[in-house]
Parts: C-alpha cells; sequence; structure tokens
C-alpha cells in the first residue's frame, strides 16, 4: 500500500523552511506556543477570508511575537492610512489576552504583497471556491482557473481536484484537472499543495486540492532550475 504525503511536509529541511520558527525552553512552553501558533492560525485564516492570504509565517524572540502575512490584497487589509492593520493588530491582542499567558509578548504584524497570485495553491485553490460558491458550473471554473494559472510564466504544471457532491449530484464524487508536470516524489521539485473547502447551499461541502509545480531547486542555488533537458543537454554542447 502507498502512503500520501503533505508536498509541503515531505520537503521540510530540503527546499522548504518551517512556517512557525521559534525555540523553547522546556515542555510547557513547547505546549503554550504550539497552542497559541494553532489558535492564531485558524482564526486569521478566518478572518481574513476573502483577502487572498497565500501563508500565514511566525516567529518568535526572547519577547516578541512577529506575524508574517502573504496576501495579493494588501491594499484591501492596511486599509486608509493604516487602519485595518491597526484594528487587526488590537484583535490580535485580544485573542492572546483571552488565552492568559505566562508571558504576553509585544506584537509585531507584517504585510507582505504577493506578487504573482497565480503561482500560490492556497490563492488560487480560494479563486476556485469563490466561483463554486458563486454557483458557476465546476468544469468551467476548472478550466478557467487551470488555463490562467499554467499562463504564468514560474508555473510548470498545475492540477487541481474536486470532491464531493459536485454539480448537484446525489453521490459524492472526484474530478480532477492536470496540465503541465507535477512530480510529487522528487524533492528537490518545487511544489506547492493547499486545500480549501467551498460551502454550497444544496450539495454541502466540497474540498479543493490544488498543486502547482514551478520548476527545480539545487542545494546551493537560490533560484530554480526551469529548463527542459533537452535545452540543458543543447547548452552542453555548446559549451564544448
Amino acid at each position: 500500500m502507498t502512503h500520501v504525503a503533505h508536498p509541503y511536509a515531505q520537503r521540510l529541511g530540503i527546499i522548504r523552511d518551517w512556517k512557525s520558527r521559534w525555540f523553547v525552553r522546556d515542555r510547557a512552553q513547547f505546549k503554550e506556543f504550539l497552542k497559541t501558533d494553532t489558535m492564531l492560525r485558524s482564526w486569521l485564516k478566518k478572518r481574513l477570508k476573502g483577502m487572498y492570504v497565500a501563508d500565514i509565517e511566525i516567529e518568535r524572540g526572547a519577547s516578541m511575537l512577529r506575524i508574517i502575512v502573504k496576501t495579493a490584497r494588501p491594499g484591501m487589509l492596511i486599509g486608509r492610512s493604516g487602519e485595518g492593520v491597526q484594528k487587526l493588530h488590537k484583535e490580535i491582542a485580544k485573542k492572546l489576552n483571552a488565552l492568559k499567558l505566562t508571558e504576553m509578548p509585544e506584537v509585531k504584524l507584517d504585510i507582505e504583497e504577493v506578487r504573482n497570485p497565480e503561482a500560490s495553491a492556497q490563492i488560487v485553490a480560494e479563486m476556485v471556491v469563490e466561483s463554486l460558491e458563486k454557483r458557476m458550473p465546476f468544469r468551467r471554473v476548472l478550466k478557467q482557473t487551470i488555463d490562467k494559472v499554467i499562463a504564468n510564466r514560474e508555473v510548470k504544471g498545475v492540477r487541481i481536484a474536486l470532491a464531493g457532491r459536485i454539480g448537484g449530484a446525489e453521490m459524492s464524487r472526484r474530478e480532477e484537472i492536470k496540465k503541465g508536470r507535477v512530480p510529487l516524489q522528487t524533492l528537490r521539485a518545487d511544489i506547492d499543495f493547499a486545500k480549501a473547502e467551498a460551502y454550497l447551499a444544496y450539495t454541502g461541502l466540497v474540498g479543493v486540492k490544488v498543486w502547482i509545480y514551478k520548476g527545480e531547486i539545487f542545494e546551493g542555488d537560490d533560484q530554480k532550475v526551469n529548463q527542459p533537458k533537452e535545452q540543458n543537454r543543447n547548452n552542453r554542447r555548446n559549451s564544448r
């Protein structure tokens, strides 16, 4: 039997870094930090729904908690003269006060813009969810989304899967569409993966999964190697 592994977790320490970065003194502190991170992530995902948040990273220092929100719509989140960020900062402080932590950290909130939304699996999954919740035909949604994603220069392959009572059917089923290469077993392959859920009025819950392949990353190289094999062979011949 085969075991399905998460594409992000499988590449931790190889081409991926941890989304929560901190050290602890004892087991009690580890429990507190983990509980806080889990609560903040789940709450922020609900709070920032519709703002195309690609990722939420958390860093901790001696007395500082830094939250990095990567979004494709920073203007909506920041608001006029930073009102949105200030409001969100106060809400985060209230959530932390409710947890009654042993040491109250200083909260820093950073907003980073995602330059290529079509190359982020989480944003693409939210695009599919928005279209499905607007009652658009799922086949049209899949085809339009995959064409938009594969048109991006960074993307070398994309795969989108839906599962549930699709199209108003009585029995749940799985539909999938794929373009390009998505080498899941190659650990140096830069594959972005995300899951989302669409809540439909008549058919209930529909799960969405997105895989986006953006080339290969080799040790010691910051840039991705996206050249096909034939082009690499031609380059070698020319160098000779």
